[in-house]
């Protein structure tokens, strides 16, 4: 019977580290487009069960794509999941040639699922999205900073508010219109802004940071995101369930959405109002709220339907 075989391949910016397990196979490549055209031709010819590569803030994006466009199964993974795991094997040790060895042994360890990767559209998308957040961050700060200033510095400050602001305005007429340009993302836009309280920021960071979105099962995507409850239970020791890990962004857009449903959307209002009765705090309730909401767009987008409500 043959082995599987499993592969984890660790990205810098200008070399991939490259292992292979079970057979130990261990070698460096240039982070280049010809490198990595011919390291996709070597893996294939090994049929990998699964290729992991941590999340390296968009590094990863060139030999992902390159690897999951010929159909092979590439798991990217979250850096701190995989360091975890290191830990938990008696791996302190840090270098890149390890890092390759412990990805191939998270792969066939934990066997992580293979997520299919965004198209360029969509990470133009999430650029955006990014630079939106940016901004706002920028013109908080200034706005702080206005509070307190001199005459010396007020009108600069003054004028950089003025074209933060304008910059945001066009950011957020761009982000309309590359949605507006996409067929599926117009689609998926109607669905998702058909729920009272999700608005036009919040289905533009779902269309760009959750592609799974409709296509996992309601325990799947909650734990993707990071809103599922994990136990925190050992000997004699009970602790309350917590959220953690997920995607961060995602998390908190869904918190304003969840936060507005509570208001005036008649079914996570009124799930609110009940967790709210028998007792739990609200920030508890808010946060079984947010997987709620999750769970009804997901099922809307699986299924294409837009939102009904049928008053009981």
């Amino acid at each position: 019977m043959d082995t599987k075989s499993y592969i984890g391949v660790d990205v810098a910016k200008d070399h991939l580290d490259v292992a292979i397990r079970p057979e130990g196979k261990i070698w460096t490549i240039q982070n280049n487009d010809k490198e990595i055209k011919e390291l996709v031709t070597q893996i294939q010819e090994t049929s990998p069960e699964l290729i992991v590569m941590e999340a390296t803030g968009g590094l990863e994006i060139n030999v992902a794509s390159s690897l999951a466009l010929t159909g092979l199964p590439v798991a990217v993974v979250n850096p701190r999941q995989v360091r975890d795991f290191a830990k938990s094997t008696g791996k302190l040790a840090k270098t890149d040639t390890l890092d390759a060895q412990v990805l191939a042994h998270f792969a066939e360890a934990v066997h992580p699922e293979p997520r299919f990767l965004s198209d360029e559209r969509s990470r133009f998308l999430k650029a955006l999205i990014v630079r939106r957040r940016q901004i706002i961050e920028m013109c908080v700060s200034e706005k702080n900073r206005l509070r307190l200033c001199n005459k010396a510095t007020r009108e600069g400050i003054i004028e950089h508010i003025t074209w933060l602001e304008e910059s945001l305005k066009n950011l957020d007429e761009e982000l309309a219109q590359a949605i507006q340009t996409s067929p599926i993302w117009r689609e998926k836009d109607k669905l998702l802004q058909s729920v009272p309280g999700i608005g036009k920021v919040t289905t533009s960071v779902l269309l760009a940071s959750l592609p799974e979105l409709g296509t996992l099962d309601r325990k799947k995507i909650a734990a993707l995101v990071g809103v599922a409850p994990f136990n925190r239970d050992s000997g004699t020791m009970r602790g309350r369930r917590s959220i953690w890990g997920g995607r961060a962004q995602v998390r908190c857009i869904l918190y304003m959405a969840a936060l507005s449903a509570t208001r005036y959307n008649p079914v996570i209002k009124r799930f609110y109002n009940r967790l709210i009765d028998v007792g739990k705090t609200p920030k508890v309730a808010l946060t079984a709220c947010m997987r709620k909401l999750l769970v009804i767009i997901n099922s809307m987008l699986r299924h294409s339907s837009v939102w009904r409500y049928q008053p009981v």
